[in-house]
């Protein structure tokens, strides 16, 4: 089997709170919720059909954690969310009030947006064209 990034860890405020905006807002399903003890979740979310990399929602430990909610990437896009149809993925978020940092733009390698989640986590979302990256719309 090859190699693949399974999950990629997201620090949360609270989980419910997070469950809740990802798959309300985001449309994401929820693919595990199971208690691990002492008020801690193995809680793994992903956008519909996606097979392979997932979101794990991570409560904060400690301080240094919490204080990195919402800023895990230091203020750059940390997560791309590659969709095969722009206009409507982006109509519906922006129904659904997702807040965008600007309006969509075309780029030589496809249609992109940079969107924040209910933490303030910088994201793309993205169309990528076929001859570009070697990435097909699915």
């Amino acid at each position: 089997m090859p190699q693949f990034l399974s999950a990629v860890s997201l620090l949360v405020r609270d989980y419910d709170e997070a469950i809740a905006w990802y798959t309300k807002v985001l449309a994401f399903d929820l693919v595990e919720d199971n208690p691990l003890g002492s008020g801690k979740r193995w809680v793994v979310i992903a956008p519909p059909g996606s097979r392979e990399t997932r979101l794990l929602l991570a409560q904060p430990k400690n301080d240094t954690e919490r204080a990195s909610i919402g800023h895990q990437a230091g203020g750059r896009v940390f997560l791309f969310l590659h969709t095969d149809d722009f206009a409507r993925d982006h109509a519906a978020m922006l129904a659904r009030g997702v807040k965008f940092h600007e309006s969509p733009r075309h780029e030589p390698y496809g249609t992109v947006a940079v969107f924040e989640d209910l933490s303030g986590n910088k994201w793309d979302l993205l169309q990528h064209r076929a001859s570009s990256t070697g990435i097909e719309s699915r």
